[in-house]
């Protein structure tokens, strides 16, 4: 049963009703669920469908093509010895099938494109001298190494410069999207499971098909990580490999914006990494903010070239905190740390970077959907022993003359404000009053698990936003 998805849906759908041919991208990270919604949307019903085969030389690949389309019912042909002759098959095939609209799904496309096999050149002459003749074409292109997608197809400056003619970014679930699912699969997981979960699987649906409804919560991350030859104790290195041509270049950016909460400049990244990278950089961050690994933001005041780089994706900090370079766990080693001090320190970390993927959720709870918002967060770095920092992860700059200062707490029951946190809130106010110079009126906003206890400090407080609140669609 296919899960959200809804304005995805809404795309594919429209193709089957447009007045000329379509040339469409579907792309996203590894496991997010692209092929199982392309399928389902046209119910698995293809003129033709073919995936690459990973590390194929080009003769199995061009072999594995011929073998679909004997499938899709072309006869008595020979097997094509490059991917001119391959495409001009296809079209031969599809040219057999008479009228009405004809979907073409080119799954895994980076696979095919092994060295020198001129298999993108062939793309184009088949989209330019064929397809884009006729009206009866619906060509769907999908991998996930998003890399070779969106260098090669989206951005592609050749033959197939604006060829396209939709693109669909398939990013991971939200909060109500994973609790669509969690009730579908029966894992009688409340509200606060499901934010669990999200806070280390993120929304990406293929790590909740191994959740188990006859297991808890806490079984199911002991399950799942830390037993031997557990499902996804090795995903951190298949992830990037899928995803990027020359992965390690990626992770080491990855590794050092894991070790900075807020995030680095580029030029903090460079110094990070040990070299300038140059162009090869900027793509790499471009990349990794498209597949939703990272956030770019810019502070108040800043320029351009003071973009800080976040890392916000909930798996990849996992890994870092509780698995890289670590192979063997006591059993229920989860268990073992719950409401301990490097769970709790976890837990408060993460809840913030899901309320960071969450931002539309709290605009909508506040108010103010319909306003225009620029999103950052904001660092004051002390510039003597005097002074002390401020640190703000997430402030909402509101084209109405209001900024929101945003404090996020994740906490079993109702958050009690104490006198010194009441404190601390208002010098974080006045530091960023100060050090910005804004003119605009500025009200902190409390986002908790369940809200604030009552007493004389919470009514300092101007909004809040609570966990539900987050689920919203």
């Amino acid at each position: 049963m296919l899960i959200g998805r809804k304005k995805e849906r809404e795309q594919l759908l429209s193709l089957l009703e447009s007045d000329k041919s379509e040339f469409v991208a579907v792309y996203g990270r590894r496991r997010v669920g692209k092929t199982y919604l392309i399928r389902e949307v046209f119910e698995y019903k293809f003129a033709f469908h073919h995936t690459g085969k990973q590390s194929d030389s080009k003769n199995e690949q061009l072999e594995t093509f011929a073998d679909s389309l004997t499938s899709a019912g072309l006869q008595d042909f020979e097997k094509p010895k490059n991917w001119s002759e391959a495409f001009a098959l296809l079209a031969r095939h599809l040219y057999s099938l008479g009228d009405g609209k004809k979907v073409v799904f080119l799954d895994e496309l980076p696979w095919l494109d092994t060295p020198c096999s001129k298999f993108v050149s062939a793309l184009e002459h088949f989209w330019n001298s064929w397809a884009t003749m006729r009206k009866d074409i619906v060509l769907i292109v999908c991998g996930s190494a998003t890399s070779w997608i969106i260098s090669n197809i989206v951005r592609n400056y050749g033959g197939l410069h604006n060829r396209l003619t939709r693109q669909i970014y398939v990013r991971p679930f939200t909060l109500s999207e994973c609790e669509l699912y969690a009730k579908a699969r029966t894992l009688g997981f409340n509200r606060r499971n499901i934010m669990e979960t999200y806070m280390i699987l993120g929304g990406i649906p293929f790590y909740w098909d191994f959740l188990r409804k006859d297991m808890s919560w806490a079984q199911n991350i002991d399950n799942l990580f830390f037993r031997p030859n557990a499902e996804l104790h090795h995903e951190f290195d298949a992830l990037y490999s899928s995803l990027f041509r020359k992965p390690d270049d990626y992770i080491r950016i990855i590794t050092a914006l894991g070790t900075k909460k807020i995030g680095m400049t580029r030029n903090e990244i460079i110094e990070a990494i040990g070299e300038n990278q140059g162009g090869k950089l900027t793509k790499i961050l471009m990349e990794l903010a498209e597949c939703d690994f990272i956030r770019p933001y810019n502070s108040i005041g800043k320029a351009k070239k003071d973009t800080v780089y976040q890392l916000i994706d909930n798996f990849t900090l996992f890994y870092f905190k509780f698995l890289e370079h670590k192979h063997n766990f006591m059993k229920n080693y989860w268990l073992s740390i719950l409401k301990k001090p490097i769970y709790n320190a976890w837990s408060g970390l993460a809840f913030e970077r899901v309320c960071l993927q969450h931002v539309e959720q709290i605009k909508n709870a506040l108010g103010i959907s319909g306003v225009m918002c620029n999103v950052y967060s904001w660092t004051y770095r002390p510039k003597n022993k005097n002074e002390k920092g401020v640190q703000i992860d997430l402030l909402i700059d509101r084209d109405d003359n209001v900024i929101n200062l945003c404090e996020m707490k994740f906490s079993e029951s109702e958050f009690s404000i104490s006198a010194s946190y009441d404190a601390e809130l208002r010098r974080k106010a006045t530091v960023f009053e100060s050090k910005t110079a804004t003119r605009k009126a500025m009200r902190t906003i409390m986002i908790t698990s369940y809200g604030l206890a009552k007493n004389e400090w919470a009514n300092n407080i101007m909004n809040q936003v609570v966990m539900d609140d987050l689920f919203a669609e």
